[in-house]
């Protein structure tokens, strides 16, 4: 009997162990985007108020999908000139955060100086450089376009008339509880019903209408950690305010998603409890998925 059709066996069997050796070993080294990765802090563009007052805008993108990231202000975590501290995250919330905080630009600025923002995470360095050139100038039209709210290049004469929803945090903004003392918060916020509520295709595989990231629309409250490290659980759960696009995510920006109704008063009670002693800077933020506003209080958690 041949050994030809034998040893063609056999070499169909070496090659497919080649196969599943390359392939275990591309799955070894691949990097893990749940844990382990660094964060981009990232400059949004530069806005100006009705006043003239002039202000650049900060986000970042946290590279993983699970771990949030504590970097405190310092050789880590800093802006200059101006910094070390002007009023940037320490704590970084997975995947892309957009115009998370803004920073007044110094009196005397021009095109030619930079404010840079300086972050290492994950043994890295990255730096964000801030300029006022004239095509880094946003205004509530690109901010909509970049959270999702409309498609790049889309507008009309209503959605050019929004405005950001008011917010209202009730109560003192400097709080002192204990480890395991639930603490309410209240968050008034009302909007001006632009743009329209829109949820999000529950079809996660729909072909895209919008070469930007598409968002939910309509006023939405959440509440999450922008200064503290430390375990922390809201009462309800808050929806994310990162661009979490998977499918069954509390975000939204995930397939499904749909606004809730705001409460009768405008009121959105919320409650809170920390683990482990700090201080602690919660954010709320009321958005109407294109521009948001945002409130904080600072909370000291003893034992």
């Amino acid at each position: 009997m041949s050994s030809q059709p034998r040893d063609r066996r056999r070499g169909q069997t070496l090659a497919l162990g080649l196969v599943l050796v390359a392939t275990t070993v591309s799955a070894q080294t691949r990097p893990n985007y749940q844990h382990g990765q660094n964060v981009f802090p990232a400059y949004e563009g530069w806005e100006e108020d009705e006043q003239g007052n002039r202000f650049f805008l900060f986000g970042y993108m946290n590279r993983n999908w699970e771990e949030e990231l504590d970097v405190p202000v310092g050789p880590n975590n800093h802006f200059e000139p101006g910094g070390p501290d002007l009023g940037q995250p320490t704590h970084f919330l997975p995947r892309r955060n957009r115009f998370v905080f803004k920073v007044p630009v110094p009196p005397g600025f021009t095109e030619d100086d930079e404010m840079i923002w300086t972050l290492i995470t994950a043994g890295q360095a990255e730096q964000a450089f801030a300029t006022l050139r004239q095509d880094y100038y946003v205004d509530y039209l690109v901010q909509a376009s970049e959270q999702g709210a409309l498609g790049a290049g889309r507008s009309d004469a209503t959605i050019r008339a929004n405005t950001p929803p008011v917010l209202r945090v009730e109560g003192p903004r400097t709080h002192s509880v204990r480890v395991g003392e639930p603490l309410p918060l209240l968050a008034v916020a009302i909007d001006d019903g632009v743009p329209a509520e829109r949820r999000r295709s529950r079809n996660p595989w729909r072909p895209p209408v919008q070469v930007t990231v598409g968002s939910a629309t309509g006023l939405r409250v959440s509440w999450f950690v922008y200064r503290g490290d430390g375990d922390i659980a809201f009462e309800p759960v808050q929806a994310k305010t990162w661009e979490d696009t998977r499918a069954g995510a509390n975000s939204p920006w995930s397939p499904g998603w749909q606004t809730p109704e705001p409460p009768p008063d405008g009121g959105w009670a919320t409650e809170v409890v920390f683990e482990e002693p700090g201080t602690y800077v919660l954010r709320c933020l009321a958005s109407d998925g294109a521009i948001g506003a945002t409130a904080d209080v600072t909370v000291t958690v003893t034992n």
